[in-house]
């Protein structure tokens, strides 16, 4: 598949949850349990105020990507787990007037191609916030190098999430995205 001719836009992502998770399942290496479980966070997630979703859609209508989002909420879960090592670090008021990436995920055969960046820009875009916020998994890896490429630098490592077996990095971006030159 040419992923030129995939199409980047607006997704029902709870009509598509069962795909998309899919998608997130090979992206990430998640088995039923987990997928059970993040089934009913995205879907709660989705009701939030200001949360979208962008997908990446092959001609035939395959989800190959997607995004979702928000404004950020000090009272959500995400946040006041990551607060306590943004407040060490001195970079806690990253959590208000922020987009949080909540998830941004392409399928394993259509990575390295752009969709990734095509898919957080155009979210980003969208944003009234003026700056974005994400946790990715705390290593050397191509996600980590997309976010810096368009940004995004670390606010907090080694952030220990509840039930997760690696640390994460909390990484913060102004907006609009950083574009390639």
């Amino acid at each position: 598949m040419d992923d030129a001719e995939v199409m980047i836009g607006p997704v029902n992502l709870a009509a598509r949850v069962d795909e998309a998770l899919a998608v997130q399942a090979l992206a990430f290496g998640l088995d039923e349990d987990e997928i059970a479980v993040r089934r009913h966070i995205v879907l709660r997630h989705l009701l939030c105020r200001g949360a979208r979703a962008y997908g990446a859609t092959t001609p035939d209508g395959a989800l190959v990507g997607f995004v979702y989002g928000m404004p950020n909420d000090r009272t959500h879960w995400w946040s006041t787990v990551v607060e306590p090592y943004l407040r060490a670090t001195g970079t806690a008021d990253w959590l208000d007037d922020s987009f949080v990436i909540t998830e941004l995920h392409v399928h394993p055969g259509h990575q390295g191609r752009g969709l990734g960046r095509e898919l957080i820009t155009t979210i980003t875009d969208t944003a009234a916030e003026p700056r974005s916020i994400l946790s990715a998994i705390d290593t050397e890896s191509p996600a980590r190098g997309l976010y810096r490429s368009l940004g995004y630098t670390d606010l907090a490592r080694q952030v220990h999430f509840p039930s997760a077996a690696r640390p994460y990095a909390v990484m913060g971006a102004p907006l609009p995205l950083k574009r390639r030159n």
